[in-house]
């Protein structure tokens, strides 16, 4: 099993279906959150039940004084406790009115990473790094990431990453030690990792392809079913919102391969927004972005960057915080605004 690198360097390291709104979900299906746009989030699970709250200073407190024993939502305190980091759809080298400033937003979400209290075992950048894939994109985004207070730093890449040369220039960048179109694994903490690339061979919606879908049922073929297994990727491997291409067309193969874990969580970015849908055993998250608001699904024509006025810029875009102790069933997922 392969992992992407430690930091930046480069050294190996270890659907098509209906839209889903909030209207037709079971209470069981969709998480009530603070907004779609970066509303700041705690997520944790009870009976099965996914169940969120708006996160506020008493959430960090709690968790630090918390003793180890006191569930998922305490696992980011825990020693011992995998402590990780989601950002998204940094989109550098982006120009319009929707944020005149995008390496600026994506260097505050790296500050706040960098004073969330602890040291991320690593950061995951899940999808459109750049907005035109262009080499000194590439290069400013990878640079940018060195500053984070992290010992590593993984990617996947988003469609934005792959204009005009079918991800060349980003594997080139990014993906030393990786598989195919830049798919690969890792394990840490007792968890299992999957990186998955559905943003080439793009029709309308996302497609993993042959080639990714063998590669999946070989890497967990030999794993325990009680392994918590977390998978990244840029577009959803959900039916968010197909007419938009928010989903992937064939990741129902991998969500049946998944099927016999008991815990697995999917963690995307492209939509802009936070978004989370539990189907059984396995739930999706997507992501906000540290670039610009997207709409919602089906409130606009097209979801084309959202101009909003520059003092609510910063509650759209936001990080991920994720914990995981050894032993729990969930991870205890927060979403932290950059306001």
């Amino acid at each position: 099993m392969t992992g992407y690198s430690d930091r930046l360097d480069g050294a190996p390291a270890d659907d098509a279906g209906r839209p889903e709104t909030e209207h037709g979900m079971t209470r069981r299906q969709l998480l009530r959150h603070a907004g779609w746009f970066g509303g700041a989030v705690v997520l944790t699970v009870a009976g099965g039940e996914v169940i969120s709250h708006i996160a506020d200073s008493r959430d960090t407190n709690a968790a630090a004084a918390a003793p180890a024993g006191a569930g998922a939502g305490a696992a980011t305190a825990a020693s011992g406790a995998l402590r990780f980091v989601q950002v998204s759809d940094s989109h550098i080298g982006f120009q319009g009115p929707a944020n005149t400033d995008v390496a600026g937003s994506f260097a505050e979400a790296i500050r706040q990473v960098n004073s969330l209290g602890f040291r991320p075992d690593f950061v995951m950048h899940s999808g459109d790094l750049t907005h035109l894939s262009t080499a000194g994109q590439f290069d400013q985004v990878k640079q940018m990431m060195t500053d984070m207070a992290t010992d590593r730093v993984f990617t996947v890449p988003g469609e934005h990453d792959s204009i005009g040369d079918a991800g060349r220039a980003y594997r080139r960048t990014f993906g030393m030690g990786t598989l195919g179109d830049g798919w690969y694994s890792f394990d840490t903490h007792g968890v299992h990792f999957i990186a998955l690339v559905n943003t080439l061979s793009l029709e309308k919606l996302g497609h993993l392809g042959t080639e990714q879908i063998d590669f999946v049922r070989k890497d967990i073929a030999g794993l325990p079913s009680d392994t918590p297994i977390v998978v990244f990727s840029h577009i959803p491997l959900f039916a968010m919102y197909p007419k938009w291409g928010w989903s992937t067309d064939d990741a129902l193969t991998v969500i049946a391969l998944l099927r016999r874990f008991s815990s697995v969580t999917c963690l995307n970015g492209h939509v802009h927004q936070l978004f989370t849908k539990t189907e059984g055993n396995i739930t999706f998250h997507s992501a906000t972005t540290t670039a610009y608001p997207l709409p919602k699904p089906g409130r606009a024509p097209a979801p084309t960057p959202q101009v909003v006025p520059a003092r609510q810029l910063k509650a759209a875009l936001g990080i991920r915080s994720v914990g995981y102790r050894q032993g729990d069933r969930e991870l205890a997922i927060k979403e932290q605004r950059l306001a």
